[in-house]
């Protein structure tokens, strides 16, 4: 398959997501990329610690830019994503392993919760 065919494909398999499906692909890339971070780090790769880092805090702020404000839940899920931008800007400035340590099983809680809210919805939402 060249290149443009997997592009469209990827496009169109985008596309055709539920926004619950989304959101769990967003913080399945963002718990791969502080794991990547961790491995990284425990190798002193500093370039794809950092580049993994900055692809974690652009995540994040991502989520927090799409919150749908109306619903109240949105302002503590926004207070949560500015404590993980302020963490992860300490760690990767500071190489801090043992914080990075600290705040991944958060991020996986976070996506792990996300997942039986979608399981449980019953993935509504879903266009015919």
């Amino acid at each position: 398959m060249d290149a443009r065919g997997y592009q469209q494909y990827k496009q169109q398999s985008i596309n055709s997501m539920t926004p619950g499906e989304l959101l769990l692909m967003l913080y399945d890339e963002l718990v791969k990329r502080s794991t990547l971070a961790s491995m990284a780090l425990e190798k002193e790769n500093w370039p794809q610690f950092e580049e993994a880092m900055d692809r974690c805090i652009d995540i994040v702020n991502y989520l927090d830019e799409t919150l749908d404000r109306k619903y109240p839940i949105s302002r503590d899920l926004s207070r949560m994503y500015d404590y993980f931008t302020y963490e992860m800007g300490r760690i990767k400035t500071g190489r801090n392993k043992k914080e990075l340590a600290r705040l991944r099983p958060m991020l996986v809680d976070m996506r792990d919760t996300f997942r039986a809210a979608e399981k449980n919805s019953g993935g509504q939402g879903r266009q015919a």
